[in-house]
C-alpha cells in the first residue's frame, strides 16, 4: 500500500506527456535558476522540486545542455520582446507621449515576468550574458534606425554625429528603469516609473 501511494503521484506526472510537461520543467528551472545562479539548474534539481522522477524530465530534454539551452531561449524570447516596447510605434517626429507610452509598455513587460529579467539581465554569467548582449545590440540598432529620421524631422544640429551618443542614452536609461523596477517596487509601479522615465528621456533627446 505504502509503495501504491508513493508512486502513484509519478505515474501521473509521466501522463501529462513531454509536450505538456515541458513549460512546467522549464518554468522549474527558471526558479532554480533565478535563487541560485544557473549553473544549480541540473536534472535531478529540477525532478527534485517537481516531485517527479528523473525520467519524466528527460523525456521532455536529453540532458542538462539541452534544458539550459531551452530556458535561456525561451527567456530571451521575453526579453527581446520586452526591449522592443519601447519604442516608438507612431510618426516620425515623436513627442513625449510616446516616449512614455514606450517606456510605460516595457516596464509591464518586465512586472509580468521579472524572473526572464533577473535571469537575463546584466547576468555575468557565461551561460546567459550573451543573450542580455543580443537584446541589447538589437536594442541599439532598432533605436538608431527609429531616432536618426526623428532628429532629422525635430531639426537637430549635427545630428548624425550625436545619433550614437543619444541612442545610448534612450537605452541606458531603459536599462535604469528595469533595474529599478526589479530592485525597488515598492516606490514605482511601470506607470509612474515609465512617464517620469519617458518624459526625462524625451525632453533629453528633443533639446539636444
Amino acid at each position: 500500500m505504502g509503495t501504491d501511494s508513493a508512486t502513484r503521484p509519478r505515474q501521473r506526472a509521466r501522463h501529462l506527456g513531454p509536450e505538456r510537461r515541458r513549460p512546467q520543467v522549464l518554468d522549474t528551472a527558471l526558479e532554480i535558476a533565478v535563487a541560485d545562479g544557473i549553473a544549480a539548474v541540473t536534472i535531478a534539481a529540477v525532478a527534485d522540486r517537481m516531485k517527479v522522477t528523473r525520467p519524466v524530465v528527460y523525456a521532455c530534454f536529453a540532458d542538462r545542455v539541452e534544458l539550459i539551452e531551452s530556458l535561456i531561449r525561451r527567456e530571451e524570447d521575453y526579453l527581446v520582446h520586452g526591449v522592443l516596447e519601447t519604442l516608438p510605434r507612431r510618426r516620425v517626429e515623436a513627442d513625449e507621449a510616446v516616449f512614455v507610452e514606450g517606456f510605460r509598455a516595457l516596464l509591464h513587460t518586465v512586472s509580468a515576468r521579472p524572473e526572464t529579467w533577473r535571469l537575463l539581465y546584466g547576468n555575468p554569467d557565461p551561460a546567459v550574458a550573451d543573450s542580455f548582449g543580443k537584446g541589447r545590440a538589437l536594442a541599439l540598432e532598432r533605436c538608431t534606425r527609429r531616432l536618426r529620421p526623428t532628429l532629422k524631422a525635430w531639426g537637430t544640429q549635427d545630428a548624425e554625429r550625436k545619433l550614437p551618443a543619444l541612442v545610448e542614452l534612450w537605452v541606458s536609461a531603459g536599462e535604469g528603469a528595469v533595474r529599478t523596477i526589479l530592485s525597488e517596487p515598492g516606490d514605482w509601479d511601470p506607470d509612474t516609473l515609465g512617464e517620469f522615465v519617458g518624459a526625462a528621456v524625451y525632453r533629453a533627446l528633443r533639446n539636444a
